[in-house]
């Protein structure tokens, strides 16, 4: 039955999708800030296409948010090789250069990895980013959000699975370094659930970016995953706002057409939380830009 739900709520999902964009009064109040190039191996297009979709929506400000390099694996699908993070960096500042219509960031997305940071820091400190984004997307060597391998799940404990990823999210909220948090309940992407009681979880969470003074990201992206939800959930993001923790907005895209894409409904969560400003960055100095009409 759950199945069936899945299934009734995606094609739900897609046949609107086109009817719910909003119009470009509604997306130049917002950003993008999760944006990916094809260097990461699992992404499409060139940078200029997605800035012309994002020009085309009529968002203000956007940010490209590519993999670092994984410090001991090297698999040409999950993230760039480290020779590729020149020129990465080179693509964005050539796309900056050449577009006066917006704002374009540079940004980069840097897994937690403990006991392996100060690698991943080495290499992206010749660079000046204007934000750094930090995500999980492994408990303890297991790539959990790694859709190639979903027979990995078989014999886990989900709740084991849910503590575990909220452990090391608060670890990274706490200790990484980072200016915003990514997808902060990806546990959740290939739809395993928990009987672990979220809320605790979900205010752990929301105090670990509070005292740490760092963003969290509403990413629409599960909307396209088995998960079939906004990250974080409704319950979470209220955990966030409570503590006075900043929010921005991204889609996640690797391609170009998911510039911006289902952010009709990542302004319905803002607004029913209660959230009136994201969080936008240059140098990794943090604004906030106003979502009013």
């Amino acid at each position: 039955m759950k199945r069936v739900r899945r299934g009734v709520r995606r094609r739900f999902l897609n046949w609107t999708r086109a009817a719910r964009e909003l119009d470009r009064e509604s997306y130049g109040r917002l950003v993008d800030y999760h944006i990916h190039t094809k260097l990461c191996g699992h992404a499409f297009g060139e940078p200029e296409d997605y800035v012309r979709e994002a020009i085309a929506k009529g968002l203000p400000e956007i940010g490209f948010s590519d993999h670092v390099p994984l410090p001991g694996i090297r698999d040409p699908y999950l993230s760039m090789a480290p020779g590729d993070l020149p020129r990465y960096v080179e693509l964005v500042r050539d796309v900056q250069a050449d577009v006066e219509e917006m704002e374009i960031r540079l940004g980069i997305e840097m897994d937690y990895l403990p006991g392996q940071m100060d690698e991943s820091w080495k290499l992206v400190e010749p660079y000046e980013f204007d934000y750094i984004y930090g995500s999980v997307h492994y408990i303890d060597g297991w790539g959990f959000g790694d859709s190639r391998r979903l027979s990995s799940y078989v014999g886990r404990d989900p709740d084991a699975t849910y503590a575990r990823y909220f452990e090391l999210f608060c670890e990274a909220a706490r200790e990484g370094g980072f200016d915003i948090m990514a997808h902060p309940d990806l546990v959740k992407k290939h739809g395993i659930t928990t009987n672990l009681p979220l809320d605790e979880l979900y205010a752990e969470a929301a105090s670990a970016l509070a005292e740490a003074d760092v963003v969290v990201e509403i990413n629409t992206s599960g909307l396209r995953k088995t998960a079939l939800d906004v990250y974080p959930t409704l319950p979470f993001l209220r955990a966030c706002v409570e503590r006075g923790v900043p929010v921005t907005l991204g889609s996640d895209a690797h391609r170009p057409e998911q510039v911006g894409m289902d952010f009709d409904l990542a302004l319905r969560l803002l607004t029913r939380a209660g959230v009136s400003e994201l969080a936008t960055f240059n140098g990794r100095k943090r604004t906030m830009r106003s979502i009013g009409a």
